[in-house]
């Protein structure tokens, strides 16, 4: 039997607050009926349940604990535990160092601790983490973004896909996307922390990658002349990732 394809679907992709018509940074990576919730940006737990319903994903992967990339755990831990949910499990979560506190810091609201861990099974990520979801093989590596913070790797036997969270240029970047299928790159900048579109496209072009897709956008950056910027630096096909896109890798 085929494998099923990797898709990753565009849940938001607006910085650092949404648009009208566009969330925060989210992601939904599929295989199959496999789901994982990449980046829970403040309004996208609204349209992953047009795909997905919280009890049906396979885990939860967040690159850094800005609010424009997990703030909707917020929301989510209400779904999986108040709701019309019933979790056989909590959540596999996959996180910065410190998402465990920083959720029960702010869901806390009496002299007993949040039971965060009751909605999610926190995981926090390191260096090089690797873990299993499915048919999904996700690997982790810091970046450099002033803070705590991963870009990830998603493979199957014959698809790969690098996100690269929030990041200024670096080499760990580009060593995790040498070769992939297709990488998501930020280009809010430039400033310290954040790819430029043109820096987007060097590090696609860099790591040898088959196709670019452009995400968290600054807002003062028409999308069209980001990737217009972007394709200077790099000879490949280059998207943007609108809101409610379906790519598929590999």
């Amino acid at each position: 039997m085929a494998t099923a394809p990797l898709t990753v679907t565009v849940l938001g992709s607006a910085t650092p607050y949404p648009t009208a018509d566009n969330p925060c940074s989210g992601y939904l990576l599929s295989v199959g009926r496999t789901h994982v919730w990449v980046d829970a940006g403040t309004g996208t737990l609204g349209p992953l349940q047009r795909y997905v319903r919280l009890d049906g994903l396979a885990g939860i992967w967040i690159s850094h604990l800005h609010a424009d990339h997990s703030a909707d755990l917020l929301t989510a831990y209400y779904g999986a535990l108040f709701a019309d949910l019933t979790l056989a499990a909590p959540i596999p979560l996959l996180g910065p160092p410190g998402t465990a506190d920083r959720l029960a810091g702010f869901l806390t609201n009496g002299p007993h601790r949040s039971p965060v861990e009751s909605a999610f099974a926190v995981t926090e990520l390191t260096d090089g983490h690797r873990a299993r979801l499915g048919p999904l093989t996700l690997t982790s590596s810091a970046v450099e973004h002033g803070m705590p913070a991963f870009a990830l790797r998603a493979e199957t036997g014959r698809a790969s896909l690098v996100y690269s969270g929030d990041t200024a240029p670096c080499a760990a970047l580009t060593a995790l996307a040498t070769g992939c299928d297709l990488l998501l790159c930020e280009a809010e900048g430039p400033d310290e922390g954040h790819h430029s579109p043109e820096q987007a496209g060097a590090t696609a072009a860099s790591a040898g990658v088959a196709r670019l897709v452009l995400t968290h956008v600054g807002r003062a950056i028409a999308p069209a002349d980001a990737v217009a910027r972007a394709a200077v630096h790099y000879p490949g096909p280059v998207g943007y990732a609108a809101p409610g896109t379906v790519f598929t890798v590999g």
